[in-house]
């Protein structure tokens, strides 16, 4: 396995200065760098230029997740729309070959967080999303990438909301290179049990994003992570383990995420590292040790 944290724990927008990431995940012993795929599409050749040298001089590798905007649902009735979010898969895809990245993994096939104050037809959007999701592979495949479909808690949306959905998804996509990314903060609140979500998804599991209950790092909750790890181990699962903790109030993340309250307890820059460098060591223990 190896293991990575994304950006945006020290982040208050959806967008930062990657290459910089690039150093500071390598420093704090981390394998991998997620970044907001969104961020990359919006980036010059030579800014992506910058973003894939930082990662090579710093060994390591560079993931992209995305909850896609209303304007590129993939799941959308209007074909005028659903056609935009494939385009825009395509476009984030073209960025992620430039930076050698080779994980796209979020809520890329419908968007993100849902309004449910419009009707939901899961069977319908179930049906537009497989649709875009063969078409986005395709264009994957090409450039060696993989779809990753996030399982997400049923008040985020409606479409995936368990492994077991997940998979059968996948499945009905019908691509190699069509994964399904599971989450333990989404794990927490939608699955009977973790290790066994973990033991169903088996060789379908392309990428496993980790946080507590909280939104907190990894040791600073009540999730069970020695039996996650023992899932992992049992599935021969040797992808990447990337912590997604949110501890900070403001910006558009805060409001993105809902947090209403600081649960870093007042940390700084320097606690917050300290506090993330301890969770991986953590989690290494419990996962591989």
């Amino acid at each position: 396995m190896k293991f990575g944290t994304y950006f945006a724990y020290w982040e208050r927008e959806w967008d930062a200065d990657y290459a910089s990431y690039c150093e500071k995940a390598a420093g704090l012993g981390f394998d991998v760098l997620e970044v907001a795929a969104g961020g990359l599409a919006q980036r010059t050749d030579a800014e992506l230029f910058d973003i894939k040298r930082a990662a090579q001089e710093n060994g390591v590798e560079i993931t992209a997740c995305i909850g896609l905007p209303p304007q590129y649902n993939t799941a959308s009735a209007d074909e005028g729309v659903r056609r935009a979010g494939v385009e825009y898969l395509k476009r984030i895809m073209d960025a992620m070959y430039k930076v050698d990245s080779h994980i796209l993994g979020g809520i890329i096939y419908a968007y993100w967080p849902c309004d449910y104050n419009q009707p939901v037809d899961k069977e319908r959007a179930r049906e537009a999303a497989v649709r875009s999701m063969r078409e986005a592979a395709d264009t994957a495949e090409s450039l060696d990438i993989v779809l990753a479909m996030e399982t997400v808690n049923r008040f985020e949306q409606y479409i995936i909301n368990s492994a077991e959905e997940a998979v059968e998804f996948v499945k009905e996509i019908g691509k190699e290179n069509a994964k399904v990314m599971l989450d333990s903060f989404h794990m927490n609140i939608e699955e009977d049990g973790l290790g066994e979500a973990i033991r169903r998804t088996g060789n379908s599991l392309g990428h496993f994003h980790i946080g507590e209950g909280n939104r907190k790092v990894p040791g600073k909750g009540h999730m069970p992570w020695a039996e996650m790890g023992a899932a992992l181990r049992e599935a021969g699962y040797d992808g990447a383990v990337v912590m997604e903790p949110f501890v900070k109030m403001g910006g558009t993340v805060g409001s993105d995420i809902k947090v209403w309250r600081d649960l870093s307890e007042g940390a700084g820059v320097e606690q917050m590292d300290e506090d993330i460098r301890e969770a991986l060591r953590f989690v290494k223990k419990q996962f591989v040790e």
